[in-house]
This record gives C-alpha cells, sequence and structure tokens, in this order.
C-alpha cells in the first residue's frame, strides 16, 4: 500500500528540517533533539481529573519517576482498571513527557488509568537495566494499588516500539511472579536480535526509523554481542534460552506496514499464537514507525488511538467473575 499522505507529508518535512540524525549525534543531543520534535508533530494533551508525580524504588536502590493518569475521578469503593505504559525511543532517548500526550489520549478514550514510567535510559545504564526498571515499577505498582485508586485486579502492560519491547518481557516476568495481568498493549514493538527481515531491507531508510539509528541504539543499549541472544533482548528469535510464552496476559498489536519491524511484528503475533496466546493483530497501511505519536499532523492516528482505547475498554473493564 502506498504511504498515508498526511505521513508522506510528514516525512517531507522531517527532510527539509535538516535536522542531524541520531546516529551522528551523542545520546544527550539526541534526546534533546526529539524531545523537541515531539511537541511539534504530537496531539493536543487531553484534558485529565488528576495527575500525580511518583517515585518508584528500584532493586539497586535508587528511584525512577512514573506519572499517574487519572482520566476520571477515581471511585475508591471501586478503583480503576491500569495500564503501565513503556515509552519508545530505542532505550536510548524518549522520557514520560515525549510520550505524556500519548498517555493522556490512551487515559481519555479508555477510561483507564495510565501510569507512565520514566525507566533509565541507555548508556548510561545498560541492558538489562530497563528490563529491570520496568519490571520493579510493574511490581510496586500493582502492590500500592490500592493506596493509588488502582485495581489491582485489572492491570495491562504496554509501549511503543522499545517500550513494547519491555511490556513482551513485563508480561513474561508478570506470570512467572503470579501477577495476573490482563493485556499487552504493544504499538510497533522491537522483538527481533538480528534486523534482516523484507521489512527492514525495504523501509532502512527514510521512514523515521533508519537502520543506523537501530544500531546506534543497539549499540547505546547493549554491553556487548552476546546480549542480543538474551529473551529479555530480543524474545521473538533470542538464541539463548527462551522460556515459554503460554500463559501471558492477551495481546494486541499494531503493525505499522511501512515500518522496518513490519515483519517481525507479524512474526511475533504468529509465535504467540503459536503458543495458544490469544492475540488481535492490527495491520495499519501507510503508516510509518512512530505514527501512534504523529496525531497532530497525520488525522488517520485517531483511528489507532481508538483502535488501542477499545482493546483497553474490552480487557480492564470487565470485573473477575
Amino acid at each position: 500500500m502506498p504511504l498515508n499522505p498526511a505521513i508522506a507529508q510528514v516525512l517531507e518535512l522531517i527532510a527539509k528540517a535538516r535536522r542531524p540524525p541520531f546516529h551522528t549525534l551523542t545520546a544527550e543531543a539526541a534526546r534533546a533533539s526529539y524531545e523537541r520534535s515531539a511537541l511539534i508533530i504530537d496531539i493536543a494533551p487531553a484534558p485529565m481529573f488528576d495527575i500525580q508525580e511518583l517515585t518508584i524504588p528500584t532493586r539497586d536502590g535508587a528511584s525512577i519517576r512514573a506519572r499517574l493518569f487519572h482520566p476520571v475521578e477515581p471511585a475508591w469503593t471501586s478503583p480503576a482498571p491500569t495500564l503501565v505504559y513503556f515509552h519508545g525511543g530505542g532505550f536510548v532517548v524518549g522520557s514520560i513527557d515525549t510520550h505524556a500526550a500519548l498517555c493522556r489520549r490512551l487515559a481519555a478514550d479508555s477510561g483507564c488509568a495510565v501510569v507512565s514510567v520514566d525507566y533509565r535510559l541507555a548508556p548510561e545504564h545498560k541492558f538489562p537495566s530497563a528490563v529491570h526498571d520496568a519490571f520493579d515499577a510493574l511490581e510496586w505498582l500493582h502492590e500500592q494499588a490500592a493506596s493509588l485508586g488502582l485495581d489491582s485486579t485489572r492491570f495491562a502492560v504496554g509501549g511503543d516500539s522499545a517500550g513494547g519491547t519491555l511490556s513482551t518481557v513485563c508480561a513474561v516476568l508478570a506470570r512467572d511472579a503470579g501477577i495476573a495481568l490482563r493485556l499487552q498493549l504493544l504499538i510497533y514493538p522491537g522483538v527481533s536480535a538480528r534486523q534482516d527481515t523484507r521489512s527492514y531491507a525495504q523501509f532502512a531508510e527514510g521512514y523515521v526509523l533508519s537502520a543506523k539509528t537501530v544500531e546506534w541504539f543497539f549499540k547505546h543499549y547493549l554491553r556487548n554481542e552476546n546480549d542480543r541472544d538474551d529473551w529479555r533482548f530480543a524474545p521473538l528469535d533470542a538464541r539463548g534460552e527462551m522460556p515459554s510464552l503460554e500463559g501471558v496476559a492477551p495481546a494486541w498489536i499494531a503493525a505499522a506496514d511501512h515500518d522496518p519491524l513490519f515483519d517481525e511484528n507479524i512474526a511475533y503475533a504468529a509465535k504467540l499464537e503459536r503458543e495458544r496466546v490469544p492475540v488481535e493483530l492490527v495491520r495499519y497501511e501507510g503508516m510509518t514507525h512512530e505514527f501512534f505519536k504523529m496525531g497532530g499532523l497525520v488525522p488517520d492516528v485517531a483511528k489507532a488511538h481508538a483502535d488501542a482505547a477499545n482493546a483497553l475498554r474490552e480487557y480492564l473493564s470487565a470485573t473477575e467473575s
């Protein structure tokens, strides 16, 4: 399918801006660039009833930030279903600020509380630090749910790109820890150890996420090449020991057909199905990587936001019988 016309215009704007690509920058400079661009193409923030800044302890004695979005007044006798969200950015860029508008939209459209987690970034904190932070946050939020107005029996994990990777891993770790998640909301997640697919070759340059940027991300994030074989980095095709996926939470997967990660998203959905995990795979034609955060300039993104919110309502709204 051809590119969505509005997406094509965004790509033209990116080209005309002549901003240095991430792989030519330091991590600090890339983060600043990403922060600026996120505000230009994203949607306007949806109104929230309440926003809370949280501090979450981690296993190494540090702490990380998180932001809790309550779209409606919490009913303390009936706590809110909750999405724990991990932002994208290749484990190197991105924050709870760059993804605030998206999290607010998901909260507003679904009626669920959303907690956005500011896990620590590479290269200052290499693999598996982001995994540890993500799961530490999930465990803490699950334990503290009642005090935050959240329903610990109606939790989901979700994220875009690298945040989707963290969500897939947290879904497995949660199963093993006895945390019964209702859903994993995966927005074009990175799940492959090695980038050798047809879509990766076809969209390696000029479609937002380039092959050089992916390698730059991984160079910062991974300690060495052996980390590629760890399932917590590559739950699709890691060559090391991989736990079964059977019994993990159902998955809703958004795949963009002009994304280098498209083929691995399709393959991961098939892997989940083979291991008897319920999966809904939604293919977004004419879209590129990062399109969920282009709603300010691409009207058709609203449909994807609505689809994700519908999945959250479907899996989180009903109480256990």
